[in-house]
């Protein structure tokens, strides 16, 4: 290799790298490739990506440019390399020089990284320095997005700037082609963040010491609080009934399943029978929680995930994890450490004061969490994997939006009211919150105000434009008309879903979109619920639908399963004794009063809703009668299907008096409720309920496609996070020859919303300047 040589003697390069280039160890890369091809020059970090000034002869240059794509550290994502002619001023070698942030422009801002092999193998290494010190990183891993506060990423601009680096950890961050060579987030024993356990009587331990009583506590069944990257988790011993049932108890969290952290691979194979697409998505750098099928024999407790088939698993993410799991010996139920439907603690001071009551200890450390964020969730559907809750991992990265309709006024979308996210536009750059939850309560609503601040603040957008649903009397509609701004956008709830999963394919063309979920503002002033749309990013028809249906007690349907079948019941009422089990161990005077509201039109709003579908169904069938959870009769069909086929039974199709497709499930419903009475087993008929679903389905799709000439279709909507219906669904509609759009980048659910939201807005100003 060849001395580097002066700007003097060859030509120099400046090139701006933007994408997801900082906190992933792309200065050091830089350093080393330059060194390598024998150049001269500097790399430094600035707020629009990374800056690069590199001389040399123009073989190695090209060698260079070439190699900086080819072999990009793994976390890195270049997204464009501009490069114009400049002075290298006499450099001689190659350096990292200090950050800038004179300009206000936007960058991505990296994830939370899981711990590293290498990290992991130093963590149990007893020679190495770092042995069992639960904050271990280097370049490829840790904590990034959760303790940024500001870009450029430097450490004086995080949480970690309260840790001055030792001697020999500067050392090592100073040194080209060590590990740790400018890693932001370096510590050690002498110089980082420290661990300390706080029980309920306030007696408190440090170090290692600490980890050792949190483990004697859960190994007794007792509630521990654990602060990780993004807030707090509470844990509990998952092989102890006892103890799960307490923290079910103590968060007002009758059955909704917990998900669990595993210690290894292998330990999660001993609990489910998972695919290779589930294995690679449970190791995946992410680290999400993934569903996945229980094994029968798991020794798992029974009120982990009761009436369940499936558990969400995942791998331990931080160093603190693997400590912990690996001398609890036990898989340990993860749950956010919150009260249900509040957002996750983040500081120690908050999970004091909201988890009291809860957790018997509490297990912390000194580094602070910017941002509060919770644990991804995903499973496999038709083959890949799928969100049903987009968080740490993955967010704040961008969700591109289509080339054609880039935001040219800065966006802010609102979202939803349940599972909400909200999403800032700039340019083709749609920067999705984590989530942040369902907007029911005062720290919900101050914790979405903080995510729009500090998103906004992070990304320099300032919007002009608000997004909101049509619903009026959602809280994020509130928010929505409460800001100034130059325009709002008001876009429908099933056109928000319809409109997600086009543009993150970047689609513009007209689709059929079908848009299944529990309840969604309609623009006729009903509840939609199961609507099928002809659509684009700008507009949209409504075509077909589900047969409307009063819902007796409104929202009391949605917990009362029975609810909706009385209210099917009460289109046809000659049909009352094949929906008898749906009223079994139901209070009499229950079901009269709501018979009396069906008679009299009191509180019972008419619904097309594809969530209350299921849930008649599962009342029908015996399954669900009271619901604990939102979506839990639903939950619980999709297991009694599994895999198996089912039979087709009717339902049928008409037209309504504006000639739109009606889906009229009356039929379907008798159906199963005869076959009930017969002894058909339950199993056979929730499969036979999700296959005539699709089939009638896919007939409309197909009938609409064929009347508009086209031949996309796209799916979303919290109905779609049902595997089963994705996958049904999505071979039937490709063997009819349509292509399948299905939501990969965002979830089905409505933590979509606010990115479809921010879709329309974008397209709708688009075509007003064209």
């Amino acid at each position: 290799m060849t001395s580097p040589l002066t700007q003097t003697d060859h030509p120099a390069l400046r090139l701006h790298v933007r994408g997801i280039v900082q906190g992933v160890g792309f200065r050091p890369f830089v350093h080393r490739l330059a060194s390598r091809h024998a150049l001269a020059g500097w790399v430094r970090n600035r707020e629009t990506g990374v800056e690069i000034v590199i001389a040399g002869n123009p073989e190695s240059l090209n060698a260079f440019m070439h190699d900086l794509r080819a072999e990009a550290p793994p976390l890195a994502e270049i997204a464009d390399l501009e490069a114009t002619p400049c002075d290298a001023y006499g450099a001689s070698t190659f350096t990292i020089v200090s950050s800038t942030d004179a300009t206000a422009e936007r960058q991505p801002v990296a994830p939370d990284v899981t711990t590293c092999d290498a990290c992991v193998r130093e963590l149990n290494d007893p020679a190495n320095r770092r042995h069992q010190y639960p904050f271990i990183t280097c370049t490829d891993c840790g904590p990034r997005y959760t303790v940024i506060e500001r870009m450029p990423y430097d450490r004086e601009r995080t949480s970690m700037r309260a840790f001055t680096q030792c001697d020999a950890c500067r050392q090592e961050y100073q040194t080209p082609g060590d590990r740790r060579h400018h890693s932001e987030t370096n510590s050690c024993p002498d110089c980082g963040p420290s661990l300390s356990l706080r029980d309920a009587a306030g007696g408190t331990t440090h170090g290692l010491q600490c980890l050792g009583d949190a483990v004697r506590l859960l190994r007794r069944g007792a509630i521990v609080a654990l602060r990780g990257l993004g807030g707090f988790h509470l844990a509990v011993d998952a092989t102890n009934d006892a103890a799960v049932m307490r923290l079910r108890r103590a968060k007002h969290r009758d059955a909704k399943p917990f998900a669990l952290m595993v210690r290894s691979l292998p330990d999660a194979l001993a609990i489910a029978a998972m695919s290779d697409a589930e294995v690679r998505l449970l190791t995946a750098r992410e680290r999400p929680i993934v569903i996945v099928p229980r094994r029968t024999d798991a020794a798992l407790a029974p009120s982990v995930s009761p009436g369940m088939t499936t558990v969400g698993l995942m791998l331990p993410y931080t160093p603190l994890h693997h400590m912990l799991l690996e001398m609890t010996g036990v898989p340990l139920v993860m749950t956010s450490g919150n009260l249900s439907d509040e957002p996750i603690c983040a500081s120690i001071d908050e999970a004091v004061e909201r988890l009291h009551g809860i957790a018997d200890a509490f297990l912390v450390h000194d580094r602070e969490t910017v941002s509060r964020v919770d644990d991804s969730v995903m499973r496999v559907a038709a083959g890949s994997p799928l969100f049903l809750r987009r968080a740490r991992g993955f967010a704040p990265l961008p969700v591109p939006l289509p080339v054609a309709v880039p935001a040219r006024q800065a966006i802010l979308a609102v979202g939803a009211h349940l599972k909400n996210t909200v999403t800032l536009a700039a340019d083709r750059s749609a920067y999705v919150s984590p989530h942040v939850g369902d907007l029911d309560s005062l720290e919900t609503l101050l914790h979405f105000r903080a995510t729009v601040t500090r998103l906004a603040d992070l990304f320099h957008i300032e919007p002009a434009i608000v997004a909101r649903d049509l619903h009026p009397g959602y809280l994020s509609t509130a928010e929505a008309e409460r800001r100034r701004v130059s325009r709002r956008v008001v876009v429908q709830h099933h056109h928000a879903h319809v409109a997600a999963v086009c543009a993150e394919h970047g689609v513009t063309q007209p689709v059929v979109g079908v848009a299944y979920d529990g309840t969604g503002f309609g623009d006729d002033g009903t509840v939609w619920g199961a609507e099928i749309l002809v659509a684009d990013l700008t507009t949209y028809e409504r075509v077909a639908h589900l047969r409307p249906v009063p819902l007796p007690g409104s929202e009391l349907a949605i917990r009362n399963p029975w609810r909706s079948a009385l209210g099917y019941l009460a289109l046809e009422p000659a049909m009352e004794p094949l929906f008898a089990r749906a009223f079994e161990g139901v209070e009499e005077r229950d079901v009269s009063i709501a018979r009396r509201q069906l008679e009299r039109r009191v509180n019972t709003p008419v619904a097309s809703s594809m969530g209350r579908l299921f849930d008649a169904a599962a009342a029908i069938l015996g399954v669900r009668r009271h619901a604990r959870f939102e979506g839990q009769a639903a939950m619980e069909l999709e297991a009694l299907a599994g895999h198996r086929d089912g039979d087709r039974l009717p339902f049928p199709i008409s037209a309504d008096a504006e000639q739109r497709l009606v889906m009229d499930p009356m039929p379907l419903l008798a159906a199963l409720g005869e076959r009930s009475g017969a002894g058909v087993p339950v199993e056979a008929l929730a499969a036979a309920f999700h296959d005539s679903v699709v089939a009638t389905t896919v007939a409309v799709v197909r009938r609409v496609c064929q009347d508009r000439g086209i031949g996309i279709v796209a799916v979303g909507g919290g109905t779609f996070q049902n595997a089963r219906l994705v996958a049904t669904f999505a071979r039937e509609a490709a063997a009819a020859g349509l292509r399948v759009l299905v939501p990969r980048a965002v979830p089905p659910n409505d933590g979509a919303i606010s990115y479809g939201q921010a879709a329309v807005a974008a397209a709708r100003m688009a075509r007003e300047i064209s």
